[in-house]
């Protein structure tokens, strides 16, 4: 898609146990789904505020627990309908998602207003990042607590879900920077909400 000049915030979840096909218990998010209510609260921070939808925010999640290929579910803010921000909600779009075909890798298929879906893993994603200028960052309790963002450009944080990243993760992020909100492991959907306020207050 062409973004023209418009500044970006996206967003990247690694869910290494959300299954990428089958059901999604609604009454058993976290069990059932690998975790998915990870991913559901990280979506809500990524795109929601009081009263609305942050239109500058993306955010993709990585379905990456089988069976079948890695799936990327993709929530576009400033087309996005019909999403209410709590977990059943983003879960039953989720759910929906995994019951259709695995599109083939870099091909996004629509799937309702605002979300998306492709094939590919995180590798996938950054080169698609890069290929629209995007600076990309690593959340990491290991990595740079001194850093700037830069502003003026759109930008691109890549978290893992309730696990730390894997050493097949570790090489797909090779080379980006790696940055970290403090010593204490924060939840995936409160260093969202943080790196928001850091991006808001410029």
């Amino acid at each position: 898609m062409d973004w023209g000049d418009h500044l970006q915030r996206r967003f990247a979840i690694l869910g290494h146990r959300a299954p990428s096909t089958g059901t999604l218990n609604l009454n058993d998010i976290p069990g059932s789904g690998g975790r998915a209510d990870v991913l559901a609260r990280a979506v809500n921070s990524s795109l929601f505020v009081s009263h609305g939808i942050r239109r500058d925010s993306h955010v993709t999640l990585h379905l990456m627990g089988g069976p079948g290929p890695h799936r990327r579910v993709w929530f576009e803010g400033g087309t996005l309908r019909g999403v209410r921000p709590d977990e059943r909600s983003i879960a039953g779009h989720i759910r929906a998602v995994m019951k259709t075909p695995v599109p083939p890798i870099g091909r996004f298929v629509e799937v309702s207003d605002g979300i998306f879906q492709s094939g590919g893993g995180i590798g996938q994603t950054i080169a698609e990042w890069k290929k629209d200028g995007l600076e990309c960052f690593v959340l990491d309790a290991k990595g740079l607590v001194e850093y700037s963002i830069p502003e003026g450009k759109s930008v691109g944080f890549i978290l893992s879900d309730d696990s730390a990243f894997t050493e097949e993760d570790l090489v797909e992020l090779e080379g980006l920077n790696r940055i970290s909100l403090g010593d204490v492991w924060l939840q995936g959907h409160a260093c969202i909400a943080i790196l928001h306020h850091f991006l808001d207050q410029g």
